[in-house]
């Protein structure tokens, strides 16, 4: 029977070249994806001919070499170039190829882009990700504390065309809205970030708003609606968010169609950390049979049921939940399809949950203006991964004013309000 024998420096020197094959590997692949985009974009004008016969859309050998950062080390490319000798009729200047896998500009792939912001916004400073990642990429390339401070300048550049941007075109009908907080290096204060994130009337979620607050005051919140309103944005029908009483008075003076949910995941929290421990276990059962309840009267009555087992020793905990019944079971009037969306602030909570553990025991980002990028940066990333809610052609409905009778939509409400009467 053969067997492999391997001496320790063999081993070693094995697991030194793994990186460099999977580089190697990455390399290829990325070669022969070029090859074949290009392929496929000079099959598809082969019919392009000039007046003697030849072909209008050729190969041109490739471009000098140049390293692309990615997850896999930095990677050496030579991209294949192409000779389109077309006019397009309305510029009047020559067609150019452009690769969608590789453009010109790219050095870095879009996953490391997104590493990049929310590194800086746990508290790495522009000089430190050399040394830092230098050893993962595998090259210092595109990673100097020079380009990442370019990063930081384009991307505080796109954080205002985001601001700034008209949004008459738009239709939020959901929205979930919430304060994330960092603490800044070169500045006293904490930055406390207003995020507001929306479902477009497709069902798709999307980035509404990232904006520098006072402590989530009313003021702050109310600017910001108020900005977001005279950008061309409808009052969106619900407005999900935790106990932040600033969110709820400005919407009340901005928007006051619009309808409040809150936040379950806050509120059950709160209302556990107003109980002994030796009773958080069944008043946690408790809280869920009202959340999770089939309609609102069985809602209702879970309620009831909470008062009535922990209102006499815990008063205070109990009022978290009776004084504010009505906005907290506010989704049982909406599809059933969204209640799951409307109960919490998951989109904002789950993309910060980790900077916020983190940024509790670091510095965070230098300044105000570059945590506002930072933060802008990671929800733009973040949203690209974003589902759309559940039962999507629902949404437009709920813009139009259609009612829901236990989740599922009354058509024809008129005769539910006769046999009322």
């Amino acid at each position: 029977m053969l067997s492999v024998v391997t001496t320790e420096q063999a081993t070693s020197e094995l697991r030194l070249d793994l990186d460099a094959i999977v580089r190697e590997g990455a390399r290829r692949m990325l070669a022969a994806a070029l090859e074949a985009e290009v392929d496929d974009y000079l099959a598809a004008q082969a019919a392009e001919r000039d007046e003697g016969g030849r072909r209008l859309v050729v190969r041109n050998g490739h471009a000098r070499q140049r390293e692309v950062t990615t997850a896999a080390g930095a990677v050496a490319v030579r991209a294949p170039r192409v000779n389109d000798r077309r006019v397009d009729p309305v510029s009047g200047e020559r067609v150019r190829f452009r690769s969608v896998i590789l453009p010109p500009w790219c050095r870095r792939s879009p996953k490391v882009a997104e590493v990049l912001p929310l590194l800086y916004l746990h508290g790495l400073s522009t000089g430190d990700f050399v040394p830092a990642l230098e050893a993962f990429f595998g090259s210092a390339a595109g990673l100097s504390a020079a380009a990442v401070g370019r990063l930081l300048g384009a991307w505080q550049a796109d954080y205002r065309a985001f601001a700034g941007r008209d949004l008459t075109d738009r239709d939020y009908v959901y929205v979930w809205a919430d304060g994330v907080h960092f603490r800044v290096r070169l500045e006293q204060a904490r930055l406390c970030c207003l995020v507001i994130v929306g479902v477009r009337a497709d069902g798709t979620k999307e980035l509404v708003a990232v904006a520098d607050g006072e402590r989530e005051s009313t003021d702050s919140w109310a600017e910001l609606l108020r900005d977001l309103r005279r950008r061309g944005m409808r009052a969106p029908v619900v407005a999900v968010g935790d106990g932040a009483l600033g969110l709820w008075a400005a919407l009340r003076d901005v928007f006051p169609a619009t309808r409040h949910q809150r936040d379950w995941v806050h509120k059950a929290a709160n209302v556990l950390n107003a109980l002994p421990k030796a009773v958080q276990a069944g008043a946690r059962k408790a809280l869920a049979e009202i959340r999770d309840a089939p309609d609102r009267d069985h809602a209702q009555h879970a309620i009831e049921g909470f008062a009535r087992d922990y209102g006499v020793k815990w008063p205070k905990a109990v009022a978290k939940i009776v004084d504010d019944a009505e906005e907290l079971l506010t989704f049982f009037d909406f599809p059933a399809e969204h209640w799951g969306h409307l109960k919490t602030s998951n989109p904002i909570e789950s993309t910060f949950s980790s900077v916020r553990l983190r940024t509790r025991v670091t510095k965070g980002p230098g300044s105000k203006a570059a945590g506002l990028a930072m933060a802008f940066k990671l929800l733009e990333a973040a949203q690209d991964r974003w589902r759309a809610v559940n039962g999507p052609h629902l949404v437009a409905l709920v813009r139009a004013g259609a009612r829901f009778d236990k989740g599922v939509m009354i058509e024809r409400p008129d005769d539910v309000e006769e046999a009322a009467a």
